[in-house]
């Protein structure tokens, strides 16, 4: 065994750190493999010492799941998991962190690992929502009936029935709890209840919130998530919606995009990647309102003139009317190096600049030795600024690392 991996305390629970050092895990094949392929880890190799094992690594997702055979796979951030769900809590809902950017945006009730403080947030998010009771609104309905209600769908009166009554083919609004943001809290609460390591006094809160819930329907295996549209009646759901659907996004296989491997998992992966770019992006967003910009976030353009090579900038920033580009912006989760080059990085970013043909581009990361590093391109006078966004810092210099930037993307030099 090389000095890079480490055996488990324990064939049920499996510990892996983000980005750590492998662990050595019996495992049989089949899982294994399915393991390499679902794309949760950043490797999953046997172990070429001991049979019937894997080397596992972890990547930048976090959080826990199940696995065949009932063991628990759990990856631990790098980041606390308070200044993690405040990240995750201003990408969802960036007003409200912004007004209140001290700790606590989402109640975690102190739990120091990802998946009780997220079962805990998510109940406390449902209770508030629920509180002044089940919202219900009015919600297309087709059936056969014995009596007409609404309107007869004459088409399919004759199509199925050959003009035959009763049945009758009818569709009708029904003023009722089975509505969309209601499907999306119940699907939240069912999964919650099935994840491993929610602890017993939150697991009963959730109980009691599936049965205020009981009138609505399950959603559909197989189907996506339904759309619900913000308003002043839903307003009081909107927090606990914004988590509910994060953490359906995060833990059903059935609601991922195609092409995802299929794993037998149960449970809460957060990918740090895009969390950091979200919370990036976002957060820049929002403060260059103050100055008067929009932002386009995955803002679609082309290399070449062709239109076959496609580039998507994390962050594009544009003038008022959303015109003219003014400055780009990429989010990279990574640390700078020893020598705080990244060269791929800085290669991305002079593309950027380019097409867009702007004077300079910036790469956000998570940390780096120094604050910012400026790099003058050669013949090109196109200047590549690197900022480094420390995650360790409290949430008010996190955010006032954000608005700083936004100043200098404010400023940044105009071409005519």
């Amino acid at each position: 065994m090389n000095e890079e991996e480490v055996s488990p305390p324990s064939t049920e629970e499996v510990f892996l750190r983000e980005h750590g050092p492998a662990v050595s895990v019996p495992l049989d094949s089949e899982t294994g493999r399915a393991l390499a392929a679902a794309g949760i880890l950043r490797s999953a190799t046997p172990d070429p010492v001991r049979a019937g094992h894997w080397l596992l690594r972890a990547g930048s997702s976090v959080g826990a799941v199940r696995i065949a055979g009932g063991a628990v796979l759990r990856i631990t951030p790098k980041t606390s998991v308070s200044r993690l769900f405040f990240l995750l809590g201003f990408s969802l809902d960036p007003a409200r962190a912004w007004r209140d950017s001290r700790e606590g945006t989402i109640d975690t009730g102190g739990y120091d690992d990802i998946v009780p403080a997220l079962a805990h947030a998510v109940e406390r998010q449902i209770d508030a929502a629920l509180r002044q009771g089940v919202l219900q609104g009015y919600r297309t309905v087709e059936e056969s009936a014995l009596f007409v209600r609404g309107r007869i769908r004459e088409a399919d009166q004759v199509r199925r029935h050959f003009g035959r009554t009763p049945p009758v083919e009818i569709t009708f609004d029904a003023y009722t709890a089975d509505t969309a943001e209601n499907r999306i809290l119940r699907a939240a609460v069912e999964r919650l209840l099935r994840l491993p390591g929610v602890a017993a006094p939150v697991r009963r809160r959730l109980a009691h919130q599936r049965v205020r819930l009981a009138d609505v329907l399950p959603l559909v295996r197989g189907h996506a998530l339904p759309r619900w549209q913000p308003s002043r009646l839903n307003s009081r759901y909107q927090p606990a919606l914004r988590l509910a659907e994060a953490v359906l996004r995060g833990t059903s296989p059935e609601h991922r995009p195609a092409g995802v491997a299929p794993l037998a998992i149960d449970g809460f992966l957060l990918d740090m990647n895009k969390l950091f770019e979200d919370f990036v992006t976002v957060g820049l967003r929002e403060a260059l309102r103050e100055h008067g910009l929009t932002a386009r976030l995955q803002d679609p353009h082309h290399l070449d003139t062709a239109g076959r090579v496609g580039m998507r900038p994390d962050l594009v920033v544009r003038s008022g009317d959303g015109r003219a580009p003014v400055a780009v912006v990429d989010a990279k989760y990574k640390v700078e190096k020893a020598d705080g080059l990244l060269n791929a990085d800085l290669y991305q970013a002079l593309a950027y600049a380019t097409v867009l043909g702007l004077d300079e581009a910036h790469l956000v990361y998570a940390a780096g030795r120094q604050p910012v590093r400026v790099h003058e391109v050669h013949g090109a006078g196109i200047r590549l600024f690197q900022h480094s966004l420390d995650l360790s810092r409290p949430p008010e210099g996190l955010l006032s690392v954000l608005e700083g930037i936004a100043r200098q993307l404010a400023g940044a030099p105009r071409n005519p």
